[in-house]
C-alpha cells in the first residue's frame, strides 16, 4: 500500500484525540483543542487537494496535526521533554516505533521560530517527510485571517505588558510574513486570502487609531 493510501488507525487517532483534547485544555483560548481542530480539517483539506499524494502517509498527517502544539515551547512545563513528548505518548498508545518517530519529527518540525533560525533543516526535513509541509501550512493558516486575529489579541490578552498596538505590531513582525513560508500550492492559495483580510484589518484599525492623535478641538 502507497504512502498516499495510508488510512487513519481509527482507535489510534481515537485515543490521541481524547489525551490532545485533555491536553490542551490546560492552554489559553489562542492554542485551545478548536485551535487543533482547525488544523486537522485544514490538513485534511490540503492533503486532499495535494497532486503528490502517492508521497504523504494521511495517517503521519492526522497524527501530527493532532498532536503538533504537544510540547510547545511557550506551556512546557519542568520536566517536560518536547523532543520525546509525542513519541513516548505515541508509543504507549500502541503505535509501532517507526510511526511515532515520523510523528515526532513531524511535529518538531512545524514551528514557525525554528524555521526562522535554520530554514536549510526545515527543507532538509520536508524532504524525508513530505507530510511536514501539509501541517505546517495547515497550522500557520490558521495564524492569519480573521481567525489569526483573534487568536492574535486572545494571546496578547494573556499577557499584561501587551498592548493591543504590540499585537497588531505582530502583524508585521510575522502574521504577514506568512504567505511567503507556505510550502503547498493550496496553501498559498488560502494564505493569499487570509493575508488580504489581515492587510484590509489593518487598514481599519490605522483608521480608528488615528482618532488617538486627533488634536482636541476643546
Amino acid at each position: 500500500m502507497s504512502a498516499g493510501h495510508s488510512r487513519p488507525d481509527g482507535d489510534l487517532v481515537a485515543s490521541v484525540t481524547a489525551f490532545v483534547k485533555d491536553y490542551m485544555s490546560n492552554y489559553d483560548g489562542s492554542h485551545d483543542f478548536n485551535h487543533i481542530q482547525r488544523v486537522l480539517g485544514l490538513s485534511r483539506y490540503i492533503y486532499t487537494h495535494a497532486t503528490n499524494k502517492e508521497t504523504l502517509d494521511l495517517h503521519a498527517i492526522v497524527l501530527s496535526a493532532l498532536l503538533h502544539d504537544v510540547g510547545d515551547k511557550k506551556y512546557l512545563q519542568p520536566g517536560q521533554d518536547a523532543s520525546t513528548m509525542v513519541h513516548k505518548l505515541l508509543l504507549s498508545l500502541g503505535a509501532d516505533e517507526q510511526l511515532a518517530q515520523k510523528v515526532q519529527t513531524i511535529c518538531l518540525g512545524v514551528s514557525y521560530s525554528s524555521e526562522i533560525k535554520g530554514p536549510a533543516r526545515v527543507q532538509h526535513l520536508i524532504r524525508s517527510h513530505p507530510e511536514l509541509a501539509v501541517v505546517q501550512d495547515a497550522d500557520r493558516i490558521d495564524a492569519i485571517g480573521a481567525v489569526g486575529i483573534g487568536r492574535c489579541f486572545t494571546f496578547g490578552g494573556t499577557k499584561p505588558d501587551r498592548s493591543m498596538d504590540d499585537s497588531i505590531q505582530h502583524f508585521e513582525d510575522k502574521l504577514v510574513r506568512i504567505q511567503c513560508m507556505m510550502k503547498t500550492d493550496t496553501g498559498r492559495e488560502l494564505a493569499k486570502q487570509r493575508t488580504e483580510r489581515l492587510l484590509q484589518f489593518r487598514e481599519w484599525w490605522n483608521e480608528e487609531a488615528a482618532f488617538a492623535a486627533a488634536p482636541s478641538t476643546a
